[in-house]
């Protein structure tokens, strides 16, 4: 794999403040891939100044050439696909055919609609006797996860770019490589000078200096809730906005009424996709006691025919991590039926898929993010208990329901305190709003409501209008 040796500031690549370098390593075979720098908070600061100093014209430059660049942005990336892809694969371990449409085809498509949102967007509207225009809210700095890390990036960087702000970026340290393809992507597509900068790094040390610049003007971050809150208390202090889309425990509540085959298998593969490494994944499903065992052996056999056909976790950490859980949830009670925490494999970070039956709602597995491809199975008496159950833990990401019809299911899906609910197997709407309740986060993104997080409203107020 191809690396820079150094950060992508004001239009160039230069050479990192530190000599400090990060191993990138190959999740399936354990084996170094490349080199990028450890950036310290002397290159955020660099990065922070050109983002600041590109600001002004980048923001008063009309929304139609912004959306041009971002649709150059898109076709970039389009022409580089199979590269990005094998890159994604190389760098996080998932297998190349998921890499193609997920982790590369979907930014694309991200891409392509905030090029038309930027070209089609009112940034002014005429509210009684005032004019409220919607500015860029100014310097973004953008700190994104591993595991989808194309599409969080293109996610927070679209928008910003639409609505007119100028970016720092800091990917995450497991997955750079394709975060410096990305700036050479924006590079060739001909994004101006210092509108988008990355600095490569650890979070402790870049991503808790970007948060804490007093250059930075809002701070969008994609990662674990406990990292959310520190980011969170460090921006408050400064009172600058914040975006931020964290964990998740959703539920995917399966009605009496429902294709129990249909949603079980679906409900399955969704928590398998990606690892398990997703923080929207479906990882608590919940049955009527009168399927339950049903469900429970569908579960079990869809389970088992992923084999070792999933990749792996993204290190040895987050194995490690996962593993421990699946030794709780037995530690707890729960009754194992499919995977645990052998490997099929001699190298690489992999965890079998796994799914538990007999889970109670206050195990540790019902009620944690596991991040891996682990599956709770949950009982309900009734409706009101499945709601109960639902809504009974801290996060509120996500979920799905499932019954006889659109309109019971959608009756049910009120209830959930959650941000995204997927009716009976609906499609992923990338102009759809995405993001959480309670500590699954603030704001959203995708489509107008993920341009909205990045501009500020100023009303001009006439005597007669």
């Amino acid at each position: 794999m191809k690396a820079h040796d150094g950060m992508y500031i004001d239009g160039d690549w230069r050479p990192a403040v530190g000599t400090d370098a990060i191993a990138v390593v190959n999740p399936v075979d354990e084996q170094v891939i490349g080199h990028v720098p450890a950036g310290t908070a002397e290159d955020v600061d660099a990065a922070v100044r050109a983002a600041r100093a590109a600001l002004p014209a980048w923001a008063a430059t009309a929304p139609a050439d912004r959306a041009a660049r971002l649709a150059a942005l898109r076709d970039v990336l389009g022409t580089r696909k199979d590269e990005i892809a094998e890159t994604v694969t190389a760098e996080l371990g998932s297998p190349l055919p998921f890499s193609q449409s997920v982790h590369v085809g979907l930014p694309i498509a991200v891409a392509g609609s905030f090029a038309e949102i930027a070209a089609t967007h009112s940034f002014e509207e005429e509210v009684g006797n005032s004019t409220v225009h919607h500015e860029p809210v100014g310097v973004v700095g953008a700190i994104t996860p591993w595991n989808y890390p194309l599409h969080q990036i293109v996610a927070k960087v679209a928008p910003a770019l639409a609505a007119g702000c100028t970016v720092v970026l800091k990917p995450a340290e497991d997955t750079p490589l394709t975060a410096q393809l990305f700036a050479e992507a924006v590079h060739e597509a001909g994004v101006p000078a210092g509108v988008f900068n990355l600095v490569t790094g650890l979070g402790p040390v870049t991503g808790q200096a970007l948060a804490a610049h007093e250059g930075v003007d809002l701070v969008s971050f994609t990662g674990s809730t406990a990292v959310g809150r520190q980011i969170g208390a460090t921006a408050g202090a400064a009172v600058k906005k914040v975006a931020l889309e964290l964990g998740g425990k959703s539920a995917n509540v399966i009605l009496p009424s429902a294709d129990l085959a249909r949603a079980v298998n679906v409900g399955v593969a969704n928590v398998m996709s990606n690892s398990g490494q997703t923080c929207s994944a479906w990882t608590r499903m919940l049955v009527h006691r009168e399927q339950y065992e049903e469900a429970v052996e569908l579960a079990a056999a869809a389970a088992a025919k992923y084999g070792d056909r999933i990749g792996p976790l993204v290190n040895a950490k987050q194995q490690a991590r996962v593993r421990g859980y699946i030794d709780k949830g037995v530690a707890e009670g729960a009754r194992l039926v499919a995977g645990g925490t052998g490997s099929p494999h001699e190298r690489g970070y992999f965890v079998p898929p796994t799914v538990f039956a007999d889970v109670s709602p206050d195990m540790v597995i019902a009620q944690e993010e596991i991040f891996g491809p682990v599956l709770s199975i949950l009982r309900y008496e009734d409706e009101e208990d499945a709601l109960r159950i639902a809504n009974g833990t801290v996060y509120g990401l996500a979920g799905a329901v499932w019954a006889g019809d659109d309109a019971e299911a959608a009756a049910f899906a009120r209830g959930l305190e959650t941000g995204q609910v997927d009716i009976n197997g609906g499609r992923f709407n990338p102009l759809a709003p995405f993001g959480g309740y309670k500590q699954s986060g603030v704001g959203r993104e995708l489509g107008a409501h993920g341009l909205a997080e990045y501009l500020q409203t100023k009303s001009l107020q006439f005597q007669e209008r």
